[in-house]
């Protein structure tokens, strides 16, 4: 399939003669942070230490750190006494994809999402699906300018509902991901954020603020799994979903399950236990297969049979919505109706079959009312996966904040 070409604004640049991202440069230089650089910002989720070092706040892993260092995600690090944004307006990956791919079931069915990731990650999964992009230390390679305005226009050209902030983790380029939310929802599209929620009070409340929609990683419900395999703490996590809970965000879970790590019937039921009392029966959660990758490749792909397994397991405790994914399994991609049981929405693979909501997302059988949001007629995007190349054109838009970025020498704190 080939790719559709939609414009996108040219880099901005803070002087004359500065060359193109990456040309000419060494490894090392490419590693050094820079006001200069026209893709790093400022930002505010900082304070500094007794010792002299400055500490991130965006997430709990709470990088220290000396001038000129980044942190573990690489995108974020030290310059000039304050924390730097260093992938800002650079993205990735730019396709259409269907909006339950990601997986949302209950959000715009069948309607088309542009989907985009930038570089880096503040876990450290060892069976990562898309380790080539959280793993990946090459920023300069990644799309120039792709600023705020621009993808909101090339999300209105290719007739997207929403943008998605995907492929690795919004949460470490919030600032990048909230100017897009707020560039497309002047234009009347809606945000997703599909995110491990590894992220600190602050900045989870002000991310989440500009985002219609999420879908939470919630890799396991051990924290010795999140210890051992993702360097992370689960408990984090669970507060992010509890977060969400008390917003107008919509949102849905996924698990992954991995043979012998995170899939046994205790472990299972523990999650669902949690999700029925914390966040109740209507909230989407999906179980999907692992495939062997990055640092995990001896572990066998996840059987069928494990993710019906956990599916069943999970309606017995009173889940209304749980669904299977990575597998053909139409039954486990079926939603259901609480009220009645009747299908309401028939899925094969990410095709819409048989569609029995009202526009306002009611059941036509008895009338209940699904949870999620449901504006009208589902789309009939189906299961195409459409790449993007981006082609320059235009200028900066009013919530590009790279067009506000101080230089070094201005003496003026972050640009929030």
């Amino acid at each position: 399939m080939g790719s559709t070409e939609v414009d996108l604004d040219p880099p901005r640049r803070r002087g004359p003669g500065t060359a193109p991202a990456g040309a000419g440069r060494s490894d090392e230089a490419a590693d050094r942070l820079s006001l200069d650089d026209p893709f790093t910002v400022a930002t505010d989720y900082w304070h500094q230490l007794p010792d002299g070092r400055i500490q991130c706040d965006v997430c709990p892993r709470a990088c220290k750190l000396h001038e000129g260092q980044r942190g573990l995600c690489f995108v974020r690090g030290r310059v000039d006494d304050q924390i730097v944004l260093a992938s800002y307006g650079r993205s990735s990956g730019f396709c259409v994809d269907p909006i339950e791919k990601k997986p949302l079931n209950h959000f715009l069915p069948g309607t088309p999402v542009l989907s985009f990731g930038t570089a880096g990650c503040n876990l450290a999964c060892r069976f990562c699906q898309n380790w080539d992009i959280s793993k990946s230390r090459e920023i300069d390679t990644l799309t120039s300018a792709a600023g705020p305005e621009a993808l909101a226009r090339a999300a209105e050209q290719l007739g997207c509902r929403s943008i998605a902030f995907t492929y690795n983790d919004p949460t470490i380029f919030l600032e990048y991901a909230m100017d897009v939310a707020d560039a497309c929802r002047d234009r009347g599209i809606k945000a997703v954020a599909v995110s491990a929620g590894y992220i600190n009070e602050t900045a989870r409340r002000d991310l989440y603020a500009h985002m219609d929609a999420a879908n939470i990683d919630l890799k396991a419900f051990s924290e010795r799994f999140y210890r051992k395999v993702t360097f992370g703490k689960l408990d984090n996590v669970l507060d992010t979903l509890d977060h969400l809970r008390e917003t107008d965000v919509w949102f849905e879970v996924t698990t992954l399950l991995i043979p012998g790590q995170n899939d046994s019937d205790d472990e299972i039921a523990r999650q669902c236990d949690w999700f029925a009392e914390h966040l109740g029966p209507d909230v989407p959660l999906h179980f999907t297969a692992f495939h062997p990758d990055f640092k995990m490749r001896d572990i066998p792909r996840t059987p069928p049979a494990t993710l019906r397994r956990a599916r069943r397991i999970a309606r017995e405790r009173g889940l209304h919505h749980v669904y299977t994914g990575n597998v053909h399994d139409a039954d486990g991609q079926t939603t259901y109706c609480p009220s009645c049981g009747e299908p309401v929405i028939v899925r094969d693979w990410y095709v819409l079959g048989d569609y029995r909501l009202t526009d306002d997302g009611h059941c036509v059988h008895c009338g209940a009312s699904i949870a999620g949001v449901f504006d009208g007629p589902p789309g009939d995007w189906g299961s195409r996966r459409q790449p993007v190349r981006l082609v320059e054109r235009g200028g900066l838009g009013p919530h590009d904040r790279r067009a506000a970025a101080p230089s070094p020498a201005s003496g003026t704190g972050g640009v929030r």
